[in-house]
């Protein structure tokens, strides 16, 4: 797996200095491959050597401030190496929010999906979703946002020259327009889903999904759920999460048997 070189800066409040930014991510890619080097001839050497990676990478976010999807894909790979799956798919979705598009992550994430015990296939309905607003899932919310600014700028230069200069084809303004709806639409949606429903992944090596926020309530299912399961939240209560898996089916688990993205 590949570890991806990334340009760090502290934000204006981090706890870290720049100076301690910059050996700490020297100090966790150095580590990392001395793991790999060891991988083959000293495992247990090699999954502590990554497991210290890891920590140096999440203390740049922790202290540092710093969140990029070359230092989520980073810690993705590391907690790959040590065996975590939940850990590993979970920082890959991190990572995803902010290079959705890169083929390295794409690769990467797939592979750790097809180790999961649990093989739960998405809606047909998602599915569809995906190739038709193929956009809104293959663009980073960045992405997104900047295309929404430009086009929203090219609407407003095409209104200022059909004002003062010259007149502009009525399509200009009406493929602008919709460029510009559409994407500033598809920001806040994901916007509202990300705080009112966050995505998550299942940590504990497996845990029992009931049909309610307690022990005392039945198993939803014939077979407990495993680490790197993906869900949806729909509901906190106490110290349960209400989830929605990929195929729809909803339960409860408790909170800490996962993290959200």
């Amino acid at each position: 797996m590949l570890l991806m070189v990334v340009w760090v800066m502290p934000k204006a409040d981090a706890a870290l200095s720049e100076a301690q930014i910059h050996d700490l991510f020297s100090r966790g890619k150095a580590l990392f491959k001395q793991a790999n080097a060891k991988v083959s001839t000293d495992p247990e050497t090699a999954k502590k050597l990554y497991e210290r990676a890891a920590l140096r990478f999440e203390r740049l976010i922790a202290e540092g401030g710093i969140e990029n999807g070359r230092l989520y894909y980073n810690i993705g790979n590391a907690y790959f190496r040590m065996g975590d799956l939940g850990r590993a798919i979970l920082n890959y979705r991190r990572a995803e929010r902010y290079t959705p598009n890169d083929p390295n992550l794409k690769q990467n994430l797939s592979y750790a999906r097809s180790r999961r015990s649990d093989k739960i296939e998405e809606t047909q309905q998602t599915k569809v979703f995906k190739t038709l607003l193929f956009w809104h899932y293959d663009f980073s919310p960045n992405i997104r946002a900047m295309i929404f600014a430009i086009f929203y700028g090219l609407f407003w230069v095409a209104a200022l020259i059909h004002l003062f200069i010259r007149k502009i084809p009525r399509w200009v303004f009406v493929s602008t327009a919709v460029i510009a709806m559409l994407f500033f639409s598809s920001v806040c949606y994901e916007t509202i889903v990300h705080i009112r429903s966050p995505g998550g992944v299942i940590l504990a090596d497996e845990v029992i999904a009931r049909k309610g926020d307690g022990l005392t309530y039945q198993p939803s299912f014939k077979a407990p759920l495993h680490e790197g399961t993906e869900f949806t939240m729909i509901e906190k209560r106490g110290g349960w999460y209400q989830v929605e898996l990929p195929n729809g089916r909803r339960c409860w688990i408790p909170e800490n048997s996962a993290e959200l993205i």
